[in-house]
């Protein structure tokens, strides 16, 4: 059985970090560009950048004028993160499943598949409201999920990753509800045996849908990859969604 806070160790572990160095952050700052022009922010736009890892994502949002703010459950991230820190980007040591900053932000992101993670459904309803309601009226909510139909369709089951002196053995299956990733680490100069197993919920447009009007966000536009192409339910790999919140006014 995955323990429900796989996420906890996993995310704040060193070879967690070497596993993923070599990401395509050339892509992913080409999305946020690409993302950003969408939007059109106002120069003045407040901006959480949630789950933002070691921030630098976050540095490029400040890097084009905005005021950001980063939050991460990973201590080891976020200590690297406050490295960038400045009159308009600060970063917090922060769960997601929590509160923070209500009616405060403009735009909020949860970009490269940093959702699904949590053992309930309420817990990730909770995370919905936490990034809902740090939003004002009208605010606007990107999540950047993988295609669950294109990530059974093309399931590379093993694969084997060397960095540096240690071995990663990569196994990936799924099963109804989840989609897993276990990682086995060799390490010749940490000779106890690591075994790490990411667990990501089957989340499709639907369930989001339904999550974020729960939330009074309403989906705005859904894109099926970095480049903004359109989305396809089955050939489409990712699945990134702008919302947008409209909170109910109070009758007079």
């Amino acid at each position: 059985m995955v323990d429900r806070s796989w996420f906890k160790d996993w995310f704040n572990s060193t070879y967690y970090h070497l596993l993923y160095q070599h990401r395509d952050e050339t892509e992913a700052l080409n999305f946020i560009e690409k993302m950003i022009t969408f939007l059109d922010p106002p120069k003045s736009s407040r901006m959480l950048d949630v789950a933002c890892g070691k921030g630098r994502h976050s540095k490029a949002l400040a890097d084009m004028g905005f005021d950001v703010t980063g939050i991460d459950l990973s201590p080891e991230s976020i200590a690297e993160a406050k490295k960038w820190e400045s009159e308009s980007l600060h970063f917090f040591e922060h769960d997601m499943r929590l509160p923070f900053r209500v009616n405060y932000f403009d735009y909020a992101f949860n970009l490269f598949t940093s959702f699904g993670y949590f053992r309930t459904e309420r817990e990730h309803n909770n995370a919905i409201r936490t990034i809902a309601s740090s939003l004002k009226n009208e605010g606007v909510f990107v999540v950047d999920y993988l295609n669950v139909h294109y990530a059974e369709d093309n399931l590379k089951k093993t694969e084997s990753i060397k960095a540096g002196d240690v071995n990663f053995h990569i196994s990936r299956w799924h099963d109804e509800k989840h989609l897993y990733k276990q990682i086995q680490v060799e390490d010749k100069d940490h000779p106890l045996h690591h075994l790490f197993t990411e667990k990501v919920a089957k989340f499709s447009l639907g369930d989001f849908t339904d999550m974020l009007a729960y939330q009074h966000m309403q989906v705005q536009e859904v894109f099926g990859d970095y480049t903004l192409g359109r989305y396809h339910l089955k050939t489409s790999p990712r699945m990134i969604i702008v919302a947008k919140k409209f909170y109910p006014q109070e009758s007079k």
